[in-house]
């Protein structure tokens, strides 16, 4: 039976709609199928917090060296003279010392501190002169600075050689040098309280510098300075106790002993005691122009403090062989600061290694080596004596205790 035109329609529509329902399409829109459930994440343990780093001690190290008798003879600043006039005297300059220290420079570059003993008054109100009362030209600090040095022990047996003037004038003239230079030995003639002190590294030291002797010469009239001898036991008791709480290392220089004697006196060692038990940790010794021991010594209140009793010249023209033989003091100081603020210090590795004053014939360009520079052939050309390795090797192991000696 035909069916209607308009039934007809109405079943193509019918049929078309079951169509778009197959196919999943409603009304222009796709249906997808629902969404899955986001999984649960596992559940893991916290992280274990990282331990608090326990405080660590802070050390920090400083390398000391210190030099001998800086003896400034006639031939040493005629040289200086005869040297800068060569040069046409640069920027004024009278006097040119920096060849008589150049062998040094690479050795001294190695160290934080440099000490020298400077034998002999530095000084503009006296024209230059050599022993018995030395007077030496002021532009030898300019070459000292220049190779190294910064610290300067001035009390010796010729500090009075020109009297209150030179004193005055030496002082006056080491107060122009950069504010990285320290002096000590000069103490003002009131309160006898000129207290040196040098930080470096983090590091303070407190130097103090006294003498045995002043060649029979009194303090001079009218000077407003003046050194203080090593018999003056109870005035150096009271400026080291002045002077500990204020810094790490105390370190004090004695001008003492017997000249051209390798052997330690009986007041040098009494001396070193006292020293240490009124709380010095370095003593350096100078005076004898020859090389002697050195050691550890045990203070009162059980720390322990080193001693060098005579570190020998470290440069001169004098004439004898063991003259021309010193060492040069290397130790390393190390502060260690706990925590809790404690402070300790310890000084390590004390060596002593040789320097060689070389010279030619009349005393012709002088200056100093350090032994591992020094040959057999330099020492067949030394002025007035010939001074071998093995001459200078006999000399420093007959003065000087082996443990300390460094010659390679």
């Amino acid at each position: 039976m035909r069916l209607p035109k308009k039934e007809l329609l109405a079943g193509a529509c019918l049929a078309a709609a079951a169509a778009v329902l197959a196919a999943g399409i409603v009304l222009g829109t796709r249906l997808t199928a629902a969404p899955s459930p986001a999984p649960t994440p596992a559940l893991t343990a916290a992280p274990t917090p990282e331990p608090t780093p326990e405080p660590q001690p802070t050390v920090e190290t400083l390398r000391f060296s210190a030099c001998g008798d800086d003896l400034i003879h006639d031939g040493l600043y005629q040289q200086a003279a005869r040297r800068a006039a060569e040069a046409g005297n640069p920027d004024g300059r009278q006097y040119d010392f920096a060849y008589a220290y150049e062998p040094m420079r690479d050795v001294l570059a190695g160290f934080d501190v440099n000490w020298l003993n400077q034998e002999t008054l530095v000084n503009s109100a006296y024209e230059p002169s050599g022993y018995p009362q030395f007077s030496t030209p002021t532009d030898i600090t300019d070459a000292l600075y220049d190779a190294g040095w910064r610290v300067f022990s001035l009390s010796n047996n010729h500090s009075y050689d020109k009297y209150a003037d030179g004193i005055e004038s030496s002082l006056a003239h080491w107060a122009t040098m950069p504010d990285d230079v320290v002096t000590m030995g000069f103490y003002n003639v009131d309160t006898l309280d000129d207290y040196a002190y040098q930080t470096v590294n983090g590091i303070t030291i407190g130097y103090l510098s006294y003498t045995e002797y002043t060649n029979g010469i009194p303090v001079p009239a009218g000077a407003a300075h003046r050194v203080i001898l090593l018999e003056e036991r109870d005035l150096i008791a009271r400026q080291m106790a002045d002077m500990r709480p204020n810094c790490d290392v105390l370190v004090v220089s004695c001008h003492w002993g017997e000249e051209g004697s390798h052997a330690v006196t009986d007041f040098q060692r009494e001396t070193a005691q006292f020293l240490v038990d009124n709380g010095a940790d370095l003593i350096i010794g100078t005076h004898p122009h020859v090389t002697q021991t050195a050691e550890w010594l045990t203070a009162a209140d059980g720390h322990t403090a080193f001693v060098t009793y005579s570190l020998g010249n470290f440069i001169s023209a004098q004439a004898s062989p063991d003259n021309m033989i010193g060492t040069m003091l290397d130790i390393t100081f190390e502060k260690t600061t706990q925590p809790d603020g404690t402070v300790s210090l310890a000084l390590r590795e004390p060596r002593l290694w040789p320097v060689i004053t070389q010279y030619e014939g009349g005393y012709s360009n002088i200056r100093v080596y350090p032994y591992a520079d020094y040959t057999d052939e330099l020492g067949a050309a030394h002025g007035n004596f010939a001074l071998s390795r093995a001459y200078i090797e006999e000399v420093l192991t007959a003065s000087v205790d082996l443990q300390f000696l460094a010659l390679e």
